[in-house]
Order: C-alpha cells, then structure tokens, then sequence
C-alpha cells in the first residue's frame, strides 16, 4: 500500500492502514488541511469539487463532501467530471479553491486528492507545504451545527466547459465539420466517455467509434496512454478505415492520437502539432518542460518565436509560461496548455486545436506528423539503494560533461548539439530517470547507455 504526499496532492492506493494508503481516515485529515487552508487563505468558504469515474470515487467524493461540510464550506459538487472542467469551473464559481478526485494514469488501485487555489491552477510549492504542515499539525477548527455547508449539485459544466472550446478564436467548426473525419476514441471507460463523444459531436464530428466511453471505473487496459496499451483502438482506426484515433487518459488532461493506418502519432508530438497550429496564427513564445521533444523547440524557432524549458511539472511549466508571456505550452505525454482558455492541461481544447489544424491541413494525419522533426526518445532509470547522495552523483556527472550546454533547474539535462539526454530523481523512490533522445531511436539508446555506464563508473569510484 503506498501513500504519496507531496505539493499537487495527495495520492496513494485504496485500503490498507492509516497512512500507508487513500484510507478513509487520510482523506478527511487532507481535505479538513486543503480546506481549512483554502479559508485562511482567502477568506472564501466555497470549494468545487469533481472527480473521474474510478471505483472508488463515490466512497472518496462522499468523504470529502461531509469534511467540507463540516468546515463550513459550502460545496459545488460537479459529480463526474475532468479535471480542466474543475479548474474551469472553480473561477467561475469564484470558489476558494478544488478539488480533483482522481489519480489521473495510474491504475485502478490509486485515488488522489489533486487541489486547485482560486485560479484553478494547481496549488505552488509553498501552498502545498503549507497544506502538508496544517495536515501534520491537525489544527482543525470544525463547524458547530448551524454553520454546516451546503452542497450544490452543479451538471451545467459538461456544455459549459464545450461552450468555452468552442468560442475561442482558433478553433473553426465550419473547418472540422466540413472535414467530415471519421473517427475512433477509447476513454478508458471514465470521464472521456461522457465529455469526449459530446465535444466532438459540438465540433460537428458525427462518425464516432467509441471504445471503452462507458464511465464506471472498470478500465480495460493500463490507462496510461502509452502505445503498448493502444494496440486495440490501432486495430479499429484500420477496421473502420478510420481518418484518425483519439485517447484520453481517465482524468482528460492528456490527450494522444493515432494516425489512419493504426500507427501512432506520438504522445510527445501531440503538442508539438497543436503548437505549430497556434504558432500560424498567434506569433508568441512555447514553453515545455525539460524531458519533452526537442520538435517544439524547432517548430517554434522556425515560426520565428522562442522556447523556453521548464522544470517537469505542470505548476512549473505554467509559471514559466506566465513569466515568458507564452502562447501554448504544455508537456510531452500529450498535456496541452492554452492561456487562451486556461492555464491547464486540457484535452478538450487539445482535440479542437488539432481537429482544425487537420481540417486546414487538408491531408492524413500520418502526412501531418511527418512534417514536423523526427526525434526518439529512450525512458531509462536507475535504481539505487535509499541511502545513496543522488544529488553528488548528478553533481559529478555535470563535472564530466561541464564543456557541454546543461541546465540544473531540475536535475541535470546535458545537450550535445541536436541530441540530449536528462538525469533527474524521482520523487516517490531511489531512482534516477533518464531520458535521451535523438534523431534516431539507436542514437537516443546509446547516449541513455553512455550515461548510465558513467553513472555505474562513479558509483565504484565512490
């Protein structure tokens, strides 16, 4: 059983102890301290809440909704729902703050407790160590009877959220209803099922194969949007001769696409082909963070504007994007962000943008992706014992490759012209990720090699 507590929430697997799991007991601890915090903070006794379709959503929904209460807060309870839909919602309603109910790709096992500020952005650094320590110190202050909250059920936020797509100026129905796709979805049978088919048919998509848009939790797959947990939606864009595939994970912030002869487009570069659509349209700067393609950097240098790299983690790429004045941002397991919208990974308004892109593009979607760099990435890690100074092994590989350009805002990511590679820690368990990539799939692999035989190299040496 596992319990991870850190600033963008608190995740962890159903059952087990207090402490050692999403136990009902560590639900209401977290949200009386993600309550009680959002009210000193701002004074604001109103907190939105949504959740993905997981089994064990209704048990958590129901815990948080009666802690909330009890701290007085009165509820707007938007039931299943994705998470740009709360983070939408939660200005709207000029709220304190939300809170996400879902665990976003990780299996069946996991819930979370993801927590939004007034903006609906998710909660800084600070903010979430402030939780943390009012979570530890349990300096709740409940409410006597009189003063309970109140629950409001709120379902406007399905076409609330699609009203908001629709109107942003980039995006053309007339384009995509003229395109007349036909296509293939799987929404691994959570939230995407409900909000994905209606999207699309508000955008005047009308062929629609759904797969798995049943919202209860049973997820058939890994979901993950990974290709080798896709194998079967490859098949059916083939079988229906279909123009493309769209996935979503259960939470509907990341969003990834298969091309019409079943292979996949690449989650990395499904930013990368949004970004350049934005880009022909609104000249400005791109933000990613430091493990995604190089691709977005090449397609926004070559529209004449200029990238900019953040640290991994959505919190950090929107206060670089904030800080750059950027126009799309966003990460590579297909998490687009549009100011122009939001300042969240959204799928909704990722589907729009790319449909129209495609629309205008007149031609497959297998042509589009070979228009853009052709880059591989390698995923590799290592694993250590807990006691290892993982922060002094990064430092002396930074001392061997310090002729190299690098960055140590999160990690150490080293570049050798076109290619390169990125060390950081986990934060959940002695292990350092390292990704590489290149111009070929080779290439990528043996530079990952390279570094971990230096890494084995110091390790002796020590």
């Amino acid at each position: 059983m596992t319990l991870i507590k850190s600033i963008s929430g608190i995740r962890g697997t159903i059952g087990g102890q207090a402490g050692n799991g999403l136990t009902p007991i560590d639900v209401v601890k977290f949200t009386a301290a993600f309550g009680s915090w959002v009210v000193q903070k701002t004074g604001n006794k109103r907190i939105v809440l949504g959740r993905d379709a997981r089994i064990s959503g209704e048990m958590v929904n129901n815990l948080v909704i009666g802690t909330l209460q009890g701290l007085g807060i009165e509820v707007i309870d938007l039931g299943l729902s994705t998470t740009p839909t709360v983070e939408v919602a939660v200005p709207d309603e000029q709220a304190g703050g939300g809170i996400i109910l879902t665990a976003s790709h990780n299996p069946k096992q996991w819930n979370a407790l993801k927590l939004l500020n007034a903006n609906g952005e998710f909660i800084s650094d600070l903010d979430g160590k402030e939780v943390l320590d009012l979570a530890e110190s349990a300096a709740f202050d409940f409410a006597d009877v009189d003063k309970l909250g109140k629950v409001i059920k709120n379902d406007t936020y399905l076409q609330k959220h699609i009203d908001k797509v629709l109107a942003l100026p980039l995006v053309d129905v007339e384009a995509i209803k003229k395109a007349d796709f036909k296509v293939v979805i799987d929404c691994v049978n959570s939230t995407g099922g409900i909000f994905i088919p209606a999207l699309l048919k508000a955008l005047g998509v009308t062929k629609i194969t759904e797969l798995y848009c049943t919202p209860d939790g049973h997820f058939p797959h890994n979901p993950e949007p990974l290709p080798e947990n896709l194998t079967e939606i490859s098949k059916e864009v083939q079988k229906q001769n279909a123009d493309l595939g769209i996935v979503v994970d259960p939470d509907v912030d990341r969003l990834c696409f298969v091309n019409e002869d079943g292979s996949m487009f690449g989650e990395e570069y499904t930013l990368v082909a949004v970004a350049d659509y934005v880009l022909k349209n609104t000249p400005g700067n791109t933000v990613s963070n430091l493990s995604s393609t190089r691709a977005l950097r090449d397609v926004t240098e070559k529209a004449g504007s200029t990238y900019n790299a953040s640290a991994v983690g959505e919190v950090n790429v929107v206060n670089k994007m904030k800080e750059t004045n950027a126009v799309i941002g966003g990460e590579g397991n297909g998490g687009i962000i549009y100011p122009e919208s939001h300042y969240g990974r959204d799928a909704l308004v990722g589907i729009a943008l790319f449909l129209t892109h495609l629309a205008k593009f007149g031609k497959s979607i297998s042509l589009l992706r070979s228009s853009y760099p052709q880059y591989h990435i390698s995923k590799n890690k290592i694993t250590l014992t807990p006691e290892m100074d993982i922060d002094n092994l990064l430092k002396q590989v930074e001392e061997k490759y310090k002729n190299q350009p690098y960055s140590t805002i999160d990690g150490l990511k080293i570049e050798f012209d076109k290619t390169w590679v990125h060390l950081r820690r986990s934060n959940t368990e002695p292990i350092i990720r390292i990704y590489s990539e290149a111009e070929n799939e080779t290439v990528a692999e043996n530079l990952a090699n390279k570094i971990i035989s230096d890494i084995k190299e110091i390790l002796k040496l020590n």
